[in-house]
C-alpha cells in the first residue's frame, strides 16, 4: 500500500510532498516527521527506497508507507502526557515519532512478535538517543518494547489512552482491542481493509469512521495444541519516574530555553542553501532539409521547444548566482546547542554524560 504522493530525494522532500498531498495536516506531525530520518530505520544498500510512499520489507523488518503512518499520527490525535500502546511495532519509527509528541511524562511502549526485530529497533533508538540533533530539540518520551504475540496480551493489562495496531485485525478481534483502551482513548487499526478510527464515548459506547482503504498482513495467530496454555505477554509496568530523571528533564529544559533565548537575542539569521527542484526538459532537434542548387541537403534545426529549455536553463542559472549573493545574511553551519552548554558547563564528566542521556556511553 502506498504510492500516494511523489518521491522525494530525501527526509524533508518526502515531508514537503505528503503535506502538500494533505496526509501531515497539523504542525506537531510535521515536525515529528521531519525530526526522524526515515531512512535511518532502512538496512544498508535499501535506503534509495526510503523516500518513496510505498511500504518496505525485508525479511521480518517491515515499514508501512509513508502515507499511512501520516494519517495514523494524525488519527491518533496525540498531546503530551498520552499513554500509547503500538501492537506491531516493527522498527520503532511511528513509536519514535509518537515519544516526541507525548513527551517525557507519556507512556510509550510496543508489543512486536519477532526478537530479531525488537533488537533492530532498540538498536535504532539507541543510535536516535545518541547521535540525532532532533533528540535535543524535543522532550522525548522512550519506547519500551516487548517480544511477544499482540492477541495473547495479559487480561490484567493496564488501559491506553492512545493504541496502533499495525496488521490486519479481523473482526473477531475488534473488542479485544478495544478492551485495552479508555474511555475517552483512540484506538487506530485496519479492519477489513479500511484503517479505522475508533474513539471510547462510555464504559460500552465507541464511535467509529474508516479513514483510507488500505491492505496490511493479518495479525498472526498462535497454533496451540488442544490444552496448550498460551506463552502470556506481559506489558512493561507504568512507574513514576526517579527523582534523578525529573531533575535531568528540568535541567535540559533549561538549558534548551536559555539557548534558544540567547539565539533571539543575538538576532542571528540561519539560512540553509536552498535545494532548486529543476524540470527536466528533453532537448528536440528537428531534421529539415534546404535546396542548395539542385541538391536536397540534410539540415538540424532547433525546434521551439528546445529554445523554451535553453530559456529555463538561463533563468535557473540567473537565480543560482543570485542565492548566492545573500548580502547580510549570514550562513551558519547548524550548532547542537544544548549539547555544547551542556559539555561547557563545570561538572564532573559523569554527570554531564547524564545529562546528554548517556549519548558518550
Amino acid at each position: 500500500m502506498g504510492g500516494a504522493v511523489s518521491a522525494g530525494e530525501d527526509n524533508d522532500d518526502l515531508i514537503d510532498n505528503l503535506k502538500e498531498a494533505q496526509y501531515i495536516r497539523t504542525e506537531k506531525v510535521e515536525q515529528a516527521f521531519r525530526a526522524i530520518d526515515r531512512g535511518d530505520y532502512y538496512l544498508d544498500g535499501y535506503r534509495d527506497s526510503a523516500y518513496k510512499d510505498l511500504a518496505w520489507k525485508h525479511g521480518n523488518i517491515h515499514l508501512s508507507a509513508p502515507c499511512i503512518y501520516s494519517e495514523v499520527m494524525e488519527a491518533l490525535k496525540l498531546q503530551p502526557g498520552l499513554s500509547f500502546l503500538n501492537l506491531g511495532s516493527g522498527t520503532g519509527y511511528l513509536s519514535t515519532m509518537v515519544g516526541l509528541i507525548i513527551g517525557p511524562y507519556g507512556v510509550n511502549h510496543g508489543v512486536e512478535l519477532h526478537k530479531d526485530v525488537v533488537e533492530y529497533a532498540r538498536q535504532k533508538l539507541d543510535e536516535f538517543i545518541k547521535n540525532s540533533d532532533s533528540f535535543d530539540k524535543f522532550e522525548f518520551c522512550e519506547p519500551v518494547f516487548v517480544v511477544g504475540n499482540c492477541l495473547e496480551i495479559s487480561t490484567d493489562s493496564h488501559q491506553y489512552d492512545r493504541i496502533y495496531c499495525g496488521a490486519g485485525v479481523q473482526k473477531d478481534h475488534e473488542n479485544y482491542m478495544k478492551v485495552l483502551l479508555k474511555i475517552g482513548g483512540i484506538l487506530v487499526m485496519p479492519i477489513e481493509d479500511q484503517l479505522t478510527q475508533i474513539t471510547r464515548t462510555g464504559q460500552s459506547t465507541w464511535d467509529s469512521r474508516n479513514i483510507l482503504a488500505v491492505s496490511f498482513a493479518p495479525l498472526v495467530q498462535q497454533n496451540r495444541a488442544e490444552g496448550e496454555k498460551p506463552d502470556t505477554v506481559q506489558l512493561p509496568p507504568v512507574t513514576v519516574r526517579s527523582l534523578q530523571d525529573l531533575s535531568r528533564i528540568y535541567i535540559r529544559r533549561t538549558l534548551r530555553n536559555l539557548a534558544n533565548q540567547d539565539s533571539q537575542e543575538k538576532g542571528t539569521v540561519q539560512r540553509v542553501p536552498h535545494k532548486r527542484k529543476r524540470r527536466r526538459c528533453r532537448r528536440r532537434r528537428i531534421n529539415t532539409y534546404v535546396f542548395v542548387g539542385n541538391q536536397l541537403i540534410p539540415q538540424m534545426v532547433e525546434s521551439e521547444e528546445e529554445e523554451h529549455a535553453e530559456e529555463e536553463q538561463k533563468e535557473a542559472a540567473a537565480e543560482e548566482e543570485e542565492e548566492r549573493d545573500i548580502g547580510d545574511i549570514e550562513i551558519i553551519k547548524q550548532v547542537n546547542e544544548l549539547r555544547e552548554q551542556i559539555l561547557a558547563l563545570p561538572l564532573p564528566e559523569s554527570l554531564k554524560a547524564y545529562l546528554l542521556y548517556y549519548r558518550e556511553k
